[in-house]
């Protein structure tokens, strides 16, 4: 599994470091490391357990150690947890030195031609909207819109992903593949793309862990921590990513 090595090119950058502060919002989770680095992660609701004593390990968290946390990432069992795993681990990358892509035509690095069909796999309306209404070139998944019965334009049912993914000659698929486990398989159905990019701030930015992968670019965020309280205060009040662009600091990193 692509976490196993996610979590072995993260360590070194976890070793000797804590978990400082957790605040789990309905959109989103974030994580304070002991040395002030944050990192978020976006809260999958689809399919959390239910009750009101479910979640009671984050109150064990703080205070942990943060390869111990990190690695609910992959033994987690449901995606609180695993986005609590994915969040450490978005803290931890901050610590490395990664280049941006120098340039690009458009966005994370990746040259989208007029007759290419891209795919997107979960639904980010910001990036969805950089195509012309009505595109017959866009292809989305979401599960939650799925599982709502929402009807967004370009929005495919979920059985369909084997059909037409293979079709595609861009994929965009968003870091929380990574925290409900899908982004294995979802990578050998894409087996065809010429790119595929991971976006969004559940995505860690470890590009060595994915060189073994068909994943060409990591698109994620890092954050501004001088305005911790802020930003945890938003996420608390179920705040989503749009109310923490302020203290976003994009990335896009090629995985050469």
């Amino acid at each position: 599994m692509i976490i196993d090595k996610v979590l072995e090119t993260a360590a070194p950058y976890l070793e000797k470091r804590t978990v400082k502060d957790l605040v789990i919002g309905l959109a989103l989770i974030a994580v304070e490391l002991d040395n002030g680095d944050i990192g978020i992660s976006y809260t999958l609701r689809e399919h959390l357990p239910p009750g009101c004593s479910s979640f009671s390990f984050a109150r064990d968290v703080i205070g942990k150690d943060a390869v111990e946390v990190a690695e609910l990432a992959k033994r987690g069992t449901d995606d609180a947890q695993r986005g609590v795993g994915m969040a450490v681990l978005t803290a931890a990358s901050r610590s490395q030195d990664l280049s941006d892509i120098e340039t690009f035509k458009s966005s994370f690095g990746v040259e989208i031609l007029p007759e290419d069909t891209v795919g997107m796999i979960g639904f980010i309306p910001s990036i969805a909207a950089k195509f012309p209404k009505g595109s017959k070139n866009l292809i989305i998944f979401d599960i939650a819109v799925s599982k709502f019965g929402e009807e967004i334009e370009n929005v495919y049912p979920m059985k369909d992903q084997a059909k037409l993914l293979p079709k595609c000659d861009v994929v965009i698929l968003t870091g929380t593949t990574m925290i409900n486990h899908t982004i294995d398989d979802l990578l050998k159905i894409c087996s065809k793309a010429r790119d595929i990019v991971m976006v969004g701030a559940s995505t860690p930015m470890f590009p060595e862990a994915f060189r073994d992968t068909n994943v060409k670019t990591l698109a994620g965020s890092w954050w501004d921590n001088s305005n911790k309280e802020e930003l945890f205060k938003i996420i608390s009040t179920a705040g989503g990513i749009n109310s923490l662009n302020k203290f976003m600091i994009k990335k896009a990193v090629a995985v050469k």
